[in-house]
């Protein structure tokens, strides 16, 4: 996939860029330091709400100063710069596409931190990044909050049933979260975005499925092409299983741009979820709230 090149290219030239700025360090012992802390994922006033419950995953930043990539690096870090004096600090947010840690991409739907700072020989200028959503976005969500739930499981095949639950609430779940509880009676769960909640996206933009999630068993997104043709389904991504020991909330950014450009043109996307029962897990729980369709 052209992605995947893109993102191996990238990584060798970031590569390249820390053995360089490490060699660079190694000649100039008294560089100035730039520490960033944790990215906050604030409210857009001009979304008027649309933006939801603001969880997120922002895991890295590219980082430039005076309009020089410096490189692409994990939160919290600590990074020398071989700068001193007024310089213009830009931080990126920049998440783990489909939850791998190699593919990491720069979220085109939240804006950029900028600020002018002072690097000083020896001293430690530190940022707590801010970002929020763009004004120009738009979000598609499912929070479970309304009675009318935009997910309907399939009454021909699924088994199981997604109901809304708020037995153990987080601060991020709102009033309620989705809940499906499989079993060897109700061995299959299939739920698809009703439809007349197809969404129109346009092709070579970025777009993002964001899912907050807690499963020990194993469920998949598809997405769904709705056209003049029928309706297609394509495999997305599994959310893996964790141990009902060590259950917690995760969140996942899904990435649609490629699939829906590479597909055909008129058609609208829905949104699928399939999962099977597995008699080796004696709980098989999925949980999921604050699913986000984000695109230009």
């Amino acid at each position: 996939m052209q992605f995947s090149r893109s993102v191996f290219m990238a990584y060798r030239y970031l590569l390249f860029l820390g053995l360089l700025l490490s060699a660079c360090v190694k000649n100039n012992p008294d560089p100035a330091w730039l520490e960033v802390t944790e990215w906050t994922l604030e409210a857009n006033p001009t979304l008027n709400g649309e933006d939801g419950q603001l969880t997120h995953n922002i895991t890295d930043a590219w980082v430039y100063v005076d309009e020089q990539l410096i490189g692409v690096f994990e939160v919290p870090f600590k990074i020398p710069i071989l700068k001193e004096g007024a310089a213009s600090i830009r931080l990126y947010p920049t998440i783990r596409v489909n939850g791998i840690a190699a593919t990491k991409m720069r979220n085109e739907h939240m804006v950029p931190f900028e600020v002018t700072g002072v690097l000083v020989k020896n001293q430690t200028l530190t940022l707590a990044p801010i970002t929020h959503y763009k004004d120009n976005v738009n979000i598609w969500t499912e929070d479970f909050e309304d009675i009318n739930i935009k997910l309907t499981d399939d009454p021909n095949t699924s088994s199981a049933h997604l109901t809304l639950a708020n037995d153990t609430l987080k601060w991020f779940n709102g009033n309620y979260y989705g809940k499906v509880l499989l079993s060897a009676q109700d061995s299959m769960w299939v739920a698809y975005t009703n439809q007349d909640q197809q969404l129109s996206i346009p092709k070579n933009k970025q777009a993002m499925l964001e899912i907050d999630y807690c499963n020990s068993v194993p469920f998949t997104n598809y997405l769904l092409f709705v056209n003049a043709n029928g309706t297609n389904e394509n495999t997305m991504v599994t959310m893996n299983k964790s141990p009902l020991a060590s259950l917690r909330w995760k969140k996942i950014y899904i990435l649609l741009s490629e699939v829906i450009t590479a597909g055909p043109n008129n058609t609208n996307y829905i949104q699928a979820f399939r999962s099977f029962y597995d008699s080796t897990i004696a709980n098989n729980l999925i949980l999921i709230d604050n699913i986000k369709v984000v695109y230009f």
